[in-house]
């Protein structure tokens, strides 16, 4: 049977009695569908425009042919979490002597932050040996491997390494944040630059936690995903809104806001 064969009878049997279908199950096939289609898309970009990064901060980036984890075209197209490009700019304007990236999956962060500011040394660490394959071979494509220094698990002690750099901090981590992000254990957090995106859906109350326990040291900005700035490109504006809206869906499967915690002022 081939996969599109299993596919049709996975849906099938998921659409037994559409009447009665219970809405989780009709997301989960919406969810399968989508993706099938925006890897379609991402055939269709890759013929076009090669595989690059159109825009954004990191536009002219050589990117990967798939993503270790999540939505690949957002990623080519410049929108990905274009929610955090506010604050990315921001921090680097102020100077950076480096950024550790946790959950740096295949590099998009890492890489291009190293592309955008040639004096930045970025810290890699995920705990997919896949990933860090990955994310090491982007560094390699786009000329910042000797910039980009890749590792697996990183413990909270750790941050203390970086006490004496002014440094940025950028968490992905499935719920693990909670875990990471102790200034208890490491008090040299209360003058770093975070951005950490929190992810409730996994740990409930996540969020108010981590933003609890940097109240005291950090300005903290909530941010969530909004309306993507950045336009398609010529072609992709002419196919149907469906397709449009696939096109930058980021396969979220619940809300995943960002804590944006700037140190303060004296701090």
């Amino acid at each position: 049977m081939t996969y599109v064969e299993s596919l049709a009878q996975w849906l099938k049997e998921q659409f037994v009695d559409p009447p009665r279908v219970e809405p989780p199950r009709l997301v989960k096939a919406l969810r399968v569908l989508a993706i099938w289609r925006q890897r379609l898309l991402v055939d269709a970009y890759v013929a076009r425009h090669g595989a690059k990064v159109l825009q954004g901060p990191f536009a002219g980036m050589d990117y990967h042919l798939s993503a270790t984890e999540g939505a690949l075209l957002p990623r080519l197209l410049g929108t990905y979490e274009s929610e955090l490009h506010p604050a990315l700019l921001g921090f680097l304007a102020e100077g950076l002597d480096c950024v550790i990236d946790v959950g740096c999956a295949e590099g998009y962060y890492a890489v291009g932050l190293a592309r955008l500011a040639p004096g930045l040394t970025v810290y890699a660490h995920d705990t997919d040996p896949k990933a860090q394959i990955a994310c090491a071979e982007l560094a390699a494509k786009n000329g910042v491997e000797d910039r980009v220094i890749v590792g697996g698990q990183l413990e909270p002690v750790a941050f203390e390494a970086f006490a004496d750099q002014r440094c940025m901090v950028i968490v992905d981590i499935e719920g693990a944040e909670d875990d990471l992000l102790r200034p208890d254990i490491a008090p040299a957090l209360a003058q770093m630059r975070i951005i950490v995106e929190t992810h409730d859906l996994y740990r409930a109350g996540v969020l108010e936690r981590v933003a609890e326990r940097f109240t005291a040291t950090h300005d903290i900005q909530r941010v969530y995903l909004g309306h993507k700035a950045l336009p398609l490109p010529d072609w992709m504006r002419q196919l149907n809104h469906i397709d449009q809206l696939i096109a930058i869906w980021e396969w979220r499967a619940g809300p995943t806001p960002w804590l944006v915690m700037t140190p303060k002022a004296g701090g």
